[in-house]
């Protein structure tokens, strides 16, 4: 069995859609973070996105634990020309699209970016690689609001929408195990 431990990385304080472009996180909430090492386990692999803000709330929680190499295949959704802009700004350019991308989650992308489908297919792919990889091992995977979700509609066995329900809030804790039977998730959106 392989339990996965998915932390949202620390708040950007950004206000637009962001998705691969490399903000830095807010670490300050020094007791939110101790509070939130201590609660993963001690012999875990940690591993983040490659993207600054997962890479610096990885570095803040992995204590002793083995660190294994930054997953580009765990950055967020790819928003393309959406890139730091407002919903409500993209909508009145091009409210049809957004509102396929975000009402009929599946093949609808924006320009240059990615949909919801692709986005998926490449998350699962890393987690199934790096659970093979270390099948039996907790792991503490550091990323984004989008990867979470990908990760709790799988194990839901929910569609997307019902997904894009849940919260996943900034140094929150989501758990979920593969098992024999499956995925399955025991802790969503958790905040020691």
């Amino acid at each position: 069995m392989s339990r996965w431990h998915w932390v949202r990385h620390g708040p950007t304080h950004a206000k637009g859609m962001i998705g691969w472009t490399d903000l830095p996180a807010d670490l300050s909430d020094l007791d939110r973070l101790r509070r939130l090492a201590a609660g993963l386990p001690e012999d875990a692999v940690v591993v983040s996105s490659d993207l600054c803000r997962a890479v610096a709330t990885a570095d803040a929680l992995q204590g002793a634990r083995p660190r294994l190499p930054h997953c580009s295949d765990l950055r967020e959704i790819h928003f393309g020309a959406w890139e730091t802009r407002l919903h409500d700004d993209v909508h009145a350019e091009t409210p049809d699209l957004i509102r396929a991308f975000w009402d009929a989650p599946g093949d609808a992308a924006p320009p240059g970016g990615e949909s919801w489908r692709r986005f998926s297919a490449r998350v699962n792919a890393a987690v199934d690689r790096i659970a093979q990889e270390h099948a039996g091992r907790d792991i503490i995977a550091v990323a984004h609001f989008g990867v979470i979700l990908t990760q709790i509609e799988r194990a839901l066995g929910v569609t997307t929408l019902e997904a894009f329900g849940h919260r996943v809030q900034p140094l929150s804790l989501t758990q979920v195990c593969r098992t024999s039977n499956g995925w399955q998730a025991e802790r969503i959106n958790h905040c020691p």
